[in-house]
């Protein structure tokens, strides 16, 4: 491989480091050309996707309109209430403000956040943290007493021009052993912009969406991830919004419901953890639009690992770590359709087996051919395989994610790069 195409796959792996996940493991050098193998293996496995049906009338028991329904979801619905409880300590009215669209000419957009202590201490907010120096924030300074409640003010100045924005505030707050983080975000236009074509990308039916699959983000095993976006009715009449078919660990509601004609409303969803699913994994649910199931369904997704914030010093200290030779396998020219295996070396330098709950891929044709858990103090591997006729011509990098019961590396990352023509 010659010098310019090496710099050219190094500087393609840092920019996918710093995208996916947020999260990721120690780099290790480049390795050598990985070798070749005769054919493919089975494919890692994710959560089955609901059948789709055909447009259909509903029995309204059928059916979630925001409430708790028998036979529809594990969970009930009425769990993508705003109010978010944290550690036990304190309860957010919201974690996330979604100004919608707005315009240039709109100047600073302020929204508030109110903290109750529901402890039976006081609790302080020692610092806010904005992820930019366009937005300010403001706070209750003195402490919150027991059932009493404080607030989080934050302003986005609107003065970068017209483009979407998605802010963070990390919260600092006494008892709580890590921050809490809130989200401000929106759209700025510089002129006003027709509701159709605003909500019309991912439109079902007279349902205004700006698109169809959603992401939920990073979450613990034993917690969830809730978030919330703006929904339009497209159509001249009110729009009643129910679902069906929903993944057993999403609830999803709407409000106000039904949507009056020509206006907005407010999808809330959450995303429970499941010990069976890890990683990155794929939640469904199919609108009932007036009674008529839809024929298209809504996505969301979010990547599950292990909770360690309850263990201890000495469970973290006799815990599995896994450290690899070499992050990179590359692999020389090949033609496309070859399947090239790649083999990740590393010795468990803790004291426990190393287990690994799921590797993920961030390209088609990724299946593991061999990935055991290791013992403590021993070497293991992981072994994959690549079916080269699932990707285009040209330079490829595939990332993928380990997830495994190491605190100190939940997370891993290893690459297979090369070229196909």
């Amino acid at each position: 491989m010659n010098r310019s195409m090496k710099k050219c796959l190094t500087y393609t792996l840092a920019i996918a480091l710093v995208v996916l996940y947020g999260c990721s493991g120690r780099s290790g050098r480049n390795g050598g050309p990985a070798a070749s193998a005769d054919s493919t293996v089975t494919a890692v496995s994710i959560p089955a996707d609901p059948d789709d049906g055909e447009v259909e009338a509903l029995n309204p028991e059928q059916v979630a309109y925001g409430r708790s329904e028998p036979g529809v979801a594990a969970e009930p619905v009425a769990s993508t209430a705003k109010a978010v409880q944290v550690g036990g300590v304190v309860e957010f009215d919201k974690t996330v403000h979604d100004f919608g669209d707005i315009l240039q000419t709109d100047g600073p957009k302020t929204c508030t956040y109110k903290v109750k202590n529901i402890s039976s201490e006081p609790v302080a907010i020692f610092e806010v943290v904005s992820s930019c120096g366009c937005t300010d924030a403001k706070w209750t300074r003195e402490p919150i007493q027991p059932g009493a409640s404080g607030t989080i003010s934050a302003t986005y100045k609107n003065e970068d021009g017209p483009y979407p924005f998605d802010k963070t505030l990390t919260v600092y707050i006494s008892a709580l052993n890590k921050p809490v983080i809130l989200r401000l975000r929106g759209v700025v236009h510089e002129k006003p912009v027709p509701l159709a074509e605003l909500y019309g990308p991912g439109r079902i039916g007279n349902l205004g969406l700006k698109e169809r699959v959603f992401k939920a983000g990073n979450m613990d095993q034993g917690g969830f991830r809730s978030d919330e976006v703006k929904v339009a009715n497209l159509g001249s009449a009110p729009l009643e919004v129910g679902f069906t078919n929903l993944s057993p660990q999403l609830s999803v509601s709407v409000e106000p419901n039904p949507i009056p004609a020509g206006e907005l409303a407010v999808m809330r969803f959450t995303v429970k953890a499941n010990r069976e699913l890890w990683g990155k994994n794929y939640y469904y649910a199919t609108p009932v639009l007036n009674g008529k199931k839809a024929s298209e369904k809504l996505s969301w997704w979010a990547v599950t690992k292990e909770d360690f914030s309850t263990w201890t010093e000495e469970q973290r200290q006799s815990a599995a770590q896994p450290i690899f030779d070499e992050s990179t396998a590359i692999f020389d020219v090949v033609e496309k359709g070859r399947v090239v295996t790649a083999v990740y070396n590393y010795t468990n330098r803790g004291k426990s087996p190393l287990h690994i709950y799921k590797l993920d891929a961030d390209a088609p044709g990724v299946s593991v051919v061999s990935m055991e858990d290791c013992p403590a103090g021993e070497s293991g591997s992981v072994t994959v395989s690549l079916d080269t006729s699932l990707l285009p011509e040209g330079d490829a990098t595939v990332m993928m994610t380990l997830i495994t019961n190491s605190p100190l590396r939940p997370i891993i990352n290893l690459f297979l790069a090369g070229v196909v023509k």
